[in-house]
């Protein structure tokens, strides 16, 4: 390993991340650390497999800021290997002195060695990244947080006494199995409406989740883009059509998961 020269170095914009690419992140790892760089070492390409063309892999020493997630007994000094791009001239970016926030994981019987949760989940550290961070894994904690998505099990649709008005209520499995369900009310003459709700009994109350946060994560990235038909196998020709119509309109009202980058673990 070589260290990396400070005049071959540059500095680049920084890198921007959606909420989702935050809370994929995030929510995969068990580590969330600020450090701030004091050296950045290249790694020879031959001893760094699975290197991507045009990137180069670094070597990092840093020092431990503050623990937003993790153990307690993280010590002041972390080291870790990232991969980063190199500029338009064939450069490493500048590191050193820079400040970082870390998805990591711990390695087992390697005190002070982190491994990245992602090829880039190394972060350049800015007030709302670092804000972002701290608001999904505060909810991801919360008991009554939001499970993630896994399919549809079933859709029911009730039309009213009068034409245009009816109920669609659509029924979601999760992975720990909680409920998650989703209502649309129409009646003639007014907007749509629709609510979701994390217990079986619907609340009244209940609203659409706001965007970006951890509901609307879980529900704008883990829904399919389409009802299956296995969950409205048992309802008549227009109900099943209402429900599919009903759950477009949640999706159009979730608006897109917007991931500006794939996870690439590491």
């Amino acid at each position: 390993m070589t260290a990396v020269d400070s005049l071959a170095q540059t500095s680049s914009p920084a890198p921007t991340y959606s909420y989702a690419d935050l809370a994929d992140r995030a929510l995969a790892a068990p580590v969330a650390l600020v450090v701030t760089v004091t050296d950045a070492i290249r790694v020879e390409p031959e001893r760094a497999p699975g290197l991507k063309t045009g990137h180069a892999r670094l070597f990092i020493e840093a020092t431990a800021n503050r623990l937003i997630r993790g153990p307690n007994d993280i010590p002041p000094l972390i080291r870790y290997l990232v991969d980063v791009p190199l500029d338009a001239r064939g450069k490493v970016p500048k590191l050193k002195k820079g400040t970082m926030l870390l998805l990591a994981r711990t390695v087992p019987g390697r005190p002070g060695e982190l491994q990245l949760i992602a090829q880039d989940a190394q972060l350049p550290l800015t007030p709302e990244t670092e804000q972002r961070v701290r608001a999904i894994l505060t909810e991801a904690l919360r008991a009554d947080a939001p499970p993630p998505v896994t399919g549809i099990t079933s859709a029911f649709h009730v039309a009213g006494a009068i034409p245009g008005e009816g109920e669609t209520q659509i029924f979601l499995s999760t992975r720990d199995n909680r409920p998650i369900s989703l209502n649309v009310l129409r009646r003639p003459g007014q907007e749509p409406s629709w609510s979701v709700a994390l217990t079986e009994v619907v609340d009244e109350a209940a609203q659409p989740p706001e965007r970006d946060t951890l509901l609307w994560y879980r529900l704008a990235c883990g829904l399919p883009r389409s009802l299956p038909d296995a969950a409205v196998a048992d309802l008549d020709p227009s109900a099943a059509e209402a429900a599919r119509a009903d759950y477009g309109f949640v999706l159009e009202r979730l608006g897109q998961c917007s991931r500006s980058r794939p996870v690439r673990r590491s």
